[in-house]
């Protein structure tokens, strides 16, 4: 710490992070704003600038993958204390995980250089100081899965903006002519965000929707576009930033947010629709179900009939200010930034 005692930390991530513009981009930004404000120095690991050890008391990764285990190893090789948020999930159980790292370690013994995903982020969490998963279910795959000490394992939740509570539907309603629609935001194409299934439920939902978000160039983003091109009641609108006061006003304006992902940990959007008191459609899978609790309609995000039999519930349902004071109450950024505080102020002692 630094003459007056003030923190100082840096934030690091992989270095995609500014391309992407996901979840873990808003986290890292959402929560260095919260923490400044608690009278935390933060500041942005920057690869082409050298790094000042006395700069930083602690660093703070973002994301357990590949893509950061390289950055992560050299902070164990020079002894550059850090903590991680994982930002982990998986559909498979703790005992295929224990299974895969069981094999894995027969193979890195017969010959060096094989790894397998889930051996990058055991070996991040395990150089780590604290592990911050976003959800308990998180929390239970890193220990049972990967072995990592329960006492390391703290849950820091995922956060969201104060200001979707008050966005102002009128802006997006004017624009684009819609009324009680149903609404999407993520980004289009990869397997876990479900798009597609999303996209036929849609097709034989009679209600106008709206999907916002980036189109990534795969074939599967292409097939995508391609059936919203034959859909008479969908919008496809790609991208809006964030702060973007025009995806306030989608969110405020939408009768229903829909996202039945394979897995959210939780799903930053959704907590944005439901703050902007959208009923919500989700995953039960990566634990939603800690965050939205019985505010939500929980489908098979493997059965394009249970997503949309999930959206009909819900745009039948009177929409409740429930969720939206739950939200306000726990999931704030400040929030967020408290917790957070709390753990480096641990693995700094």
């Amino acid at each position: 710490m630094d003459k007056n005692n003030r923190m100082k930390i840096t934030f690091a991530c992989y270095q995609s992070i500014s391309i992407i513009h996901g979840g873990p981009r808003v986290q890292m930004l959402k929560t260095k704003a919260e923490l400044e404000k608690l009278g935390v120095s933060v500041s942005l690991f920057q690869p082409w600038e050298p790094f000042d050890r006395t700069a930083a008391d602690l660093v703070h990764l973002f994301s357990a993958n590949l893509g950061t285990f390289h950055l992560a190893g050299v902070f164990q090789q020079y002894r550059i204390p850090f903590v991680t948020s994982s930002i982990f999930f998986t559909r498979h159980s703790p005992g295929f995980i224990r299974s895969t790292l069981q094999v894995n370690r027969f193979l890195k013994n017969m010959r060096s250089g094989i790894w397998t995903n889930y051996e990058y982020t055991r070996q991040i969490c395990e150089w780590s100081r604290s592990v911050l998963p976003n959800t308990g279910d998180e929390g239970k795959l890193l220990e049972r899965g990967m072995s990592i000490p329960r006492e390391k394992i703290h849950t820091v939740p995922n956060g969201v903006d104060q200001r979707f509570e008050f966005g102002d539907p009128s802006l997006f309603k004017k624009k684009y002519g819609l009324d009680h629609f149903v609404l999407s935001v993520g980004h289009i194409g990869p397997d876990r965000k479900n798009a597609l299934r999303l996209i036929k439920a849609l097709q034989h939902i009679d209600a106008p929707a709206v999907l916002i978000g980036q189109v990534v160039d795969s074939p599967a983003a292409r097939e995508c576009v391609d059936e919203i091109k034959r859909s008479k009641n969908i919008l496809l609108i790609e991208g809006l930033d964030n702060d973007s006061e025009m995806l306030s006003s989608a969110y405020a304006a939408a009768d229903v947010f829909a996202l039945p992902s394979l897995f959210e940990t939780p799903g930053i959007a959704a907590l944005e629709a439901g703050l902007a008191g959208a009923n919500i459609v989700i995953t039960p899978v990566g634990g939603t179900k800690e965050y939205f609790g019985d505010h939500a309609e929980y489908v098979d995000p493997y059965s394009i009939e249970s997503i949309r039999n999930g959206i009909e519930t819900m745009l039948n349902r009177k929409k409740s200010n429930a969720l939206q004071k739950k939200i306000r109450e726990e999931y704030l950024w400040k929030r967020v930034a408290e917790k957070t505080l709390e753990v480096y102020k641990s693995a700094l002692q």
